[in-house]
C-alpha cells in the first residue's frame, strides 16, 4: 500500500504542477518546455527538438505548428539548406516563459535529474521488473510528454 500512495503522490503533484504551469502560462506545460528548449537552443530544428524532449517527431510537430499558430513561435529557414527550419522564440512565448512557475519539463524530469546515478540505475531496474507484471502495457504512451498524459487523465476524469 505504500509504493501505491508513493505513485499516487506522483501522479498528484504532476497534475498540480502542470495545472499550475497552464494557469501562469495560458499554454500546457509540454507547450512550455518546447519554448524553453527553443530559449535555450535558438534556431533548434524540430527533429533535433524531439530528440532534446524525447517525444516523437509528429508529436513535436504539432506542438510547433500549434505554438506557431499561438504566434508564441517563428519558423526561420537555414541559409544553407532551405529545407531545414529553425525555431525562434516569438514575444508571446518570452512572455509565457517569463510566467512560468518551476520547469517547463516537469517536476519528474527535473527530480530524476538530481538523482545520483546509481540511485537512477537502481529505479531503472525496479520499474523495469514492474512493468514485465503490469498487464496491457500501452507502448504508445512512451513517446508522449508527460504534461499530455496528465492533462489527458484529467479530462477523462472530468
Amino acid at each position: 500500500m505504500e509504493v501505491l500512495q508513493q505513485f499516487r503522490l506522483i501522479f498528484g503533484s504532476l497534475r498540480q504542477h502542470f495545472r499550475l504551469v497552464e494557469e501562469r502560462c495560458g499554454l500546457s506545460g509540454s507547450q512550455m518546455w518546447v519554448l524553453q528548449e527553443v530559449e535555450r537552443h535558438p534556431g533548434i530544428g524540430i527533429s533535433d527538438l524531439a530528440i532534446r524532449m524525447g517525444i516523437h517527431q509528429s508529436t513535436c510537430s504539432l506542438l510547433v505548428d500549434k505554438l506557431v499558430a499561438q504566434e508564441c513561435l517563428t519558423k526561420t529557414r537555414h541559409h544553407g539548406d532551405q529545407r531545414r527550419v529553425g525555431l525562434r522564440l516569438a514575444p508571446k512565448g518570452i512572455s509565457a516563459l517569463s510566467l512560468l512557475p518551476g520547469p517547463a519539463e516537469g517536476i519528474l524530469p527535473d527530480a530524476l535529474s538530481r538523482l545520483p546515478s546509481v540511485v537512477l540505475k537502481t529505479l531503472h531496474i525496479n520499474l523495469d521488473e514492474l512493468i514485465v507484471h503490469l498487464p496491457g502495457k500501452d507502448q504508445s504512451c512512451v513517446g508522449m510528454p508527460l504534461a499530455e498524459m496528465v492533462r489527458r487523465s484529467g479530462e477523462e476524469g472530468a
